[in-house]
């Protein structure tokens, strides 16, 4: 009986450690955009005419422009 709760409790663990790092996963994933404005006051320039709409230089280069 004893072996059963030490081995749910394990299993559980492993469980929420799993959710854990999938969301942490995800939340790494995303992408973040930044305003022509944003790009700008960060030092950059928004390179809107080009493939991909990236803010080139500053805090935020290479992230996308929205």
């Amino acid at each position: 009986m004893r072996i059963r709760r030490i081995l749910a409790a394990v299993i559980a663990t492993a469980a929420l450690a799993g959710l854990g790092l999938t969301s942490a996963a995800t939340a790494q994933g995303a992408t973040s955009y930044v305003t022509p404005k944003q790009c700008r006051d960060g030092g950059g320039m928004p390179a809107i005419n080009e493939p991909g709409n990236l803010c080139k230089g500053g805090t935020h280069d290479g992230q996308p422009v929205d």
